[in-house]
């Protein structure tokens, strides 16, 4: 099972990097599966710690991949790192060893420190809508357009039934950056 979280690491320079990740459970292991090359894979390689942050708000997962940060981070506390401030609980984490992979090496992380900061209160379906349509556009130079099309008309519908004003802000930037994607296309076939 593929649990989708938000991934803080640190690079050499202490920059913070987030990202949402889908992650895995295993043996007591949290399972991380960067593609090659990124910065998540190059910053856990380095710092040998990462953090996993559980979050109900969706926006996180679109400005991390839309370059619109709605989050304040703060430190954590076992590891050097930073956490996200509104995270329903976060996990610290540290490497314990590295299955290497020509595409997606395999990260095992231990936990380390884990912290509840607020209630879980379920998702509704267009945070799922959301967190779905975050995958795609992480995936937009990997997937045919025509399938993207396709997954966000089936998509909307829970959108159009369930999003507040928080999942629909998350829609819009990560529709927009489908758009853009489309656009740069389209120049590519013009020229």
């Amino acid at each position: 099972m593929i649990f989708e979280t938000i991934i803080t690491t640190l690079d050499d320079q202490g920059n913070i990097h987030t990202t949402p990740f889908g992650i895995r459970k295993e043996d007591g292991c949290v399972i991380v599966s960067p593609y090659k090359p990124s910065t998540t894979l190059q910053n856990i390689l380095i710092s040998k710690h990462a953090v996993l942050n559980l979050t109900d708000d969706v926006r996180i997962f679109a400005g991390a991949l839309t370059g619109r940060q709605s989050w304040n981070l703060i430190p954590t506390k076992k590891i050097v790192g930073f956490r996200l401030e509104n995270c329903l609980s976060h996990q610290e984490l540290k490497l314990l060893k590295v299955e290497d992979d020509d595409v997606r090496p395999k990260l095992y992380l231990e936990l380390i420190h884990e912290e509840q900061h607020q209630p879980f209160a379920g998702f509704n379906r267009a945070q799922a809508a959301v967190i779905e349509l975050a995958v795609l556009v992480s995936r937009l130079r990997r997937l045919p357009m025509e399938k993207i099309t396709q997954d966000i008309e089936y998509l909307k519908i829970a959108i159009d039934k369930t999003a507040g004003p928080r999942e629909l802000e998350a829609w819009e930037w990560l529709i927009e950056s489908v758009n853009n994607h489309q656009a740069a296309i389209d120049n590519e076939n013009i020229a």
